[in-house]
């Protein structure tokens, strides 16, 4: 079973027409470590990666979440007469929504209701190309819709006949449920082979003695530009959108003073990722701890904020790579002033990273980079042959 059908199914009817209109709503309980504004303007950049409008953002002041709407009954009916009168089809929250939640803002607004987790979600299963990302896209979507379908209506209440038996039969939503139950078990043992054969080439790159460096960061930040730097493949095609990469892909390079390394480049960070994906990517997240160290790409133009900084030192204590040796590669540095720069990167060595400036782009600041890896490694060799 494809979870793809699951989708018109909770949102009642699929969105039609080429760029359907979309209301972006959040809620702003004033906590200062939510940056509420800056949450909406990433998921609407989400929205537009998928082709889809937002003609309008809400901003709903509650101490808490309304249990039954999120926002209120009032504004949810508010939300339903704008919607009539922007001609919007669709209206996405800047949360997690429940089955109740995505049922009743459904009935009092006329529109198809998206959380946060289900548009990161369809961003990703837009970008999967591998088999494995597609498995791991779907395995999150499986496991999202679970609690999702006793909320989808009357047609999964209906009951079916018992067979060879006078009771009554088990419900559509029963039955659904074990079709997609069925559906994650039949994907975690594919991608369970997948990690098998993952497990295999690392051991066979760990016994050549190469040494191997991993790209992290923030969605974006302009690791795929780096990788096809450092990696001289022409093939690799960076995109000024989010989530190009969902797939790890290993190349050889050249430090020159040292020798052949290699290199690997993984799927980006984002604040508030869904359980879910975080779980289904994990196998491919793990390939960080492969590595003998890792570049850290930030951002410099967007001044990435302290939440944006934070999910990566999150995601990276949680994967339990958040010790290992690191550089910062500082990157789109060639659209900064040089003070701009030096502010920025002394933001980070006053917290004792090791920080490069450079631009992927322009390839301004790679043999510095590429010296600092260098000397990366060697402290490393030294270390080791000091421990035996």
């Amino acid at each position: 079973m494809n979870t793809e059908d699951l989708k018109p199914r909770r949102t009642s009817k699929p969105v039609k027409g080429p760029s359907p209109k979309v209301i972006l709503v959040s809620v702003d309980k004033d906590d200062p470590g939510v940056p509420v504004i800056e949450l909406m303007d990433e998921l609407a950049l989400l929205l537009d990666n998928l082709g889809l409008p937002v003609v309008r953002k809400v901003i709903q002041n509650r101490e808490s979440e309304d249990p039954a709407t999120f926002i209120g009954k009032g504004k949810a009916e508010e939300l339903g007469i704008a919607a009539k009168e922007l001609d919007a089809q669709l209206i996405v929250f800047d949360a997690v929504l429940t089955p109740i939640q995505v049922k009743n803002l459904k009935g009092k607004t006329g529109c198809s209701i998206w959380d946060r987790p289900w548009v990161i979600m369809e961003v990703f299963r837009r970008r999967a190309r591998s088999s494995e990302a597609k498995l791991q896209v779907e395995l999150a979507r499986c496991r999202y819709e679970i609690p999702h379908l006793k909320g989808l209506g009357l047609q999964m209440s209906r009951l079916g006949a018992g067979i060879a038996t006078r009771g009554p039969g088990e419900t559509e939503f029963e039955r659904h449920r074990r079709k997609v139950e069925r559906r994650i078990r039949d994907i975690e043992l594919k991608l369970a082979g997948i990690r098998e054969r993952r497990a295999n080439q690392r051991k066979r790159r760990g016994r050549s003695g190469i040494p191997l460096f991993s790209l992290v960061g923030y969605t974006n930040a302009g690791k795929s530009t780096l990788f096809r730097v450092l990696s001289g493949d022409s093939m690799v095609c960076p995109k000024d959108q989010l989530f190009t990469t969902l797939d790890t892909t290993v190349r050889s390079f050249r430090l020159p003073g040292y020798g052949p390394a290699l290199l690997t480049d993984t799927v980006g960070f984002l604040r508030n990722l869904p359980p879910g994906l975080i779980a289904a990517f994990r196998a491919t997240l793990e390939e960080v701890l492969e590595a003998d160290a890792l570049i850290w790409v930030v951002d410099a133009t967007t001044s990435e904020s302290e939440t944006m900084l934070s999910s990566v030192e999150t995601a990276l204590k949680e994967l339990g790579a958040w010790e290992m040796p690191r550089i910062i590669a500082l990157n789109k540095v060639d659209r900064l002033q040089p003070l701009e720069i030096e502010a920025f990167s002394q933001k980070f060595r006053r917290l004792g990273e090791n920080v490069v400036p450079i631009s992927a782009k322009t390839a301004l600041g790679i043999p510095e980079l590429m010296r600092e890896l260098e000397q990366l490694i060697r402290e490393k060799e030294i270390t080791k042959e000091g421990e035996r």
